[in-house]
């Protein structure tokens, strides 16, 4: 079997929505190699909005499409890579992350994981012709002002399904749901089913499931079957709404990243997962609400957390564990005096030194990641002692003649520092 090629980038994306292409943005903008993999369409589930009215910058709508265009343009525009294929598999511990295709192993210091998801559908015959801007919508938020003075029909009785509905009420002549149970039971909190039932404007049609769909490049009908009687219910509408629930595209990632019960994958604020180096962001993660505004806000988070992380790295590495020299990293915080005081002698020690010892300080709040790969819990006051790369002590100590006679046992020629 053929080996497969490797490829090298700084930042891999996986997942080509809203999310996905924000963070490739701002990883391109930061002039990071940026590659972003996905699997079918550029702007995922978005390009199939007919028309988003509640994204900021457009007073007079747009479309899905149009708008994922737009975002897939600048991308390019900074220098990103884009590849349509499908990631088989990854590797994410370790400094060098590895996410396999089908022909390319691709390595990366960081990736970032925007795989969204996928709303479930009811595979009733002939769903599948009618799917996202052919009648089947997924999304009241960015489909109801286009349905005004129409009949919908929305299927399932959750929060969800209860509480678009009802929103879809404001804008739609006529809803009509589909509800599993029996008459009055739904499966949405009391507050909203009771406002429901109340409201004028919306139908329930108990004890049924989808059948199929029906019409002519468009759906037109909705065929219900009554789980009691077996009938077949008709009932002509203009658009379906289905709310039965939502599933992250996190297959390839189960084990290897944090999951919620729903396979959802969790982050902290920061959309860090928790594996040094790996961000997910957009509908991918355990999250409230799932609107291109919310995708974008989490992709510019993930963007600017790589490029943090990738300099903190090559900061690590290349300044704070130097091997030219012995060094000595001193941890102190700006609004704790006593640490902030020694500061001046940290100077005079190195300076004693005569070029054989490179001194680092962290502000242990505003480099608080590089503190956690120093070692957890690290206090201000605290001296990291290092050579040819390595920690080779860390003390509290840190007045001037401790730190002078541990540097004087790592040094090629002790001086005398006075005190």
């Amino acid at each position: 079997m053929r080996e497969k090629k490797r490829e090298q980038y700084d930042v891999v994306v996986i997942g080509g929505g809203p999310a996905g292409l924000t963070a490739a943005i701002y990883c391109g903008r930061a002039h990071l190699s940026t590659l972003l993999i996905e699997k079918s369409l550029i702007g995922g589930l978005a390009t199939y909005t007919n028309e988003i009215e509640n994204y900021p910058g457009f007073p007079e709508g747009t479309t899905g499409l149009g708008l994922m265009e737009l975002f897939h343009k600048q991308a390019k525009k900074f220098g990103v890579t884009f590849k349509l294929t499908d990631v088989k598999t990854v590797n994410l511990e370790g400094e060098t992350k590895e996410v396999e295709t089908f022909r390319t192993i691709y390595e990366a210091k960081t990736v970032i994981v925007a795989s969204g998801g996928r709303p479930r559908v009811t595979k009733a015959k002939d769903e599948e012709k009618y799917l996202f801007d052919k009648g089947i919508s997924f999304c009241a938020t960015c489909d109801a002002a286009a349905n005004t003075g129409k009949t919908v029909m929305v299927i399932g009785s959750g929060d969800a399904a209860i509480e678009e509905g009802t929103f879809l009420s404001k804008f739609a002549k006529e809803v009509i749901v589909s509800v599993i149970h029996d008459e009055g039971k739904m499966d949405c909190n009391e507050i909203a089913r009771d406002a429901a039932l109340a409201n004028p404007k919306m139908t329930f049609i108990w004890n049924t499931v989808v059948e199929s769909f029906e019409g002519e490049g468009h759906l037109s009908r909705v065929n219900l079957k009554n789980l009691k009687t077996g009938d077949i219910i008709p009932v002509d509408v203009d658009n379906c709404f289905e709310f039965i629930g939502y599933e992250p595209n996190t297959e390839i990632f189960v084990d290897k990243l944090p999951m919620s019960q729903r396979n959802y994958i969790i982050t902290n604020e920061h959309m860090e997962t928790g594996i040094p180096g790996v961000f997910a962001c957009g509908d991918v993660r355990e999250k409230e609400l799932k609107q291109v505004a919310t995708a974008v806000g989490d992709g510019a988070i993930a963007g600017v957390g790589a490029e943090k992380y990738i300099a903190e790295t090559e900061m690590f590495e290349n300044q704070l564990m130097q091997k030219e020299k012995v060094g000595i990293i001193y941890v102190y915080s700006a609004i704790d005096a006593p640490s902030r005081e020694l500061l001046p002698m940290m100077q005079e020690i190195e300076n004693a030194f005569q070029g054989q010892v490179k001194l680092n300080v962290i502000d242990q709040y505003k480099g608080k990641s590089l503190c956690e790969r120093l070692g957890c819990d690290v206090e201000p006051m605290t001296v990291f002692y290092t050579k040819g790369g390595e920690v080779v002590e860390t003390s509290t100590r840190c007045d001037k003649k401790s730190v002078a006679e541990a540097l004087n046992k790592l040094v090629a020629t002790p001086v005398e520092v006075a005190l």
